[in-house]
């Protein structure tokens, strides 16, 4: 598997993730109609040139899936039970139709499960910065990880 299993994992490792993703007006149109979000900033291009964008924003719980969906090749890829939650998401800057994201994580904290002995709890920080290296979001997320041991 490409995931690490939980006792890969250490208190202060960070990653950059080789994956990047451009956006496109595409992606932001379609994730925006397919989630049922008709917000004007990301779907109308006449309304969103009035406000102090001056032009669409790209929607940002998609960036929030792209922020974290570069990051399973490197950390949980058929490694990972499943996310338990994030936390602390923000957006501090807007992404445009064209920015190129890359992912950064954080490994915040390890804990074996108290309960099930196959699994531990993974605790990362994702960034995303865009093409001008300025972070555009990040969250705290907990993650139920296999542990190599019950893999094997």
């Amino acid at each position: 598997m490409a995931g690490l299993y939980f006792e890969q994992f250490e208190v202060g490792a960070t990653f950059d993730h080789a994956l990047t993703r451009t956006v496109t007006e595409m992606d932001n149109t379609l994730f925006s109609l397919l989630s049922m979000n008709p917000q004007p900033l990301h779907i109308d291009a006449h309304f969103s040139a009035k406000t102090e964008f001056g032009e669409r924003i790209f929607n940002s719980l998609f960036t929030l899936g792209i922020m974290v969906g570069m990051t399973v090749h490197d950390l949980t890829l058929g490694t990972t039970v499943a996310n338990l939650g994030m936390s602390d998401v923000n957006f501090p800057r807007p992404v445009f139709h064209g920015d190129t994201l890359k992912a950064h994580t954080k490994v915040l904290s390890t804990r074996p499960s108290r309960s099930r002995p196959d699994v531990g709890l993974v605790e990362f920080e994702h960034t995303c910065t865009n093409q001008k290296n300025e972070i555009v979001a990040s969250c705290r997320r907990m993650a139920m990880m296999h542990r190599r041991k019950a893999a094997a």
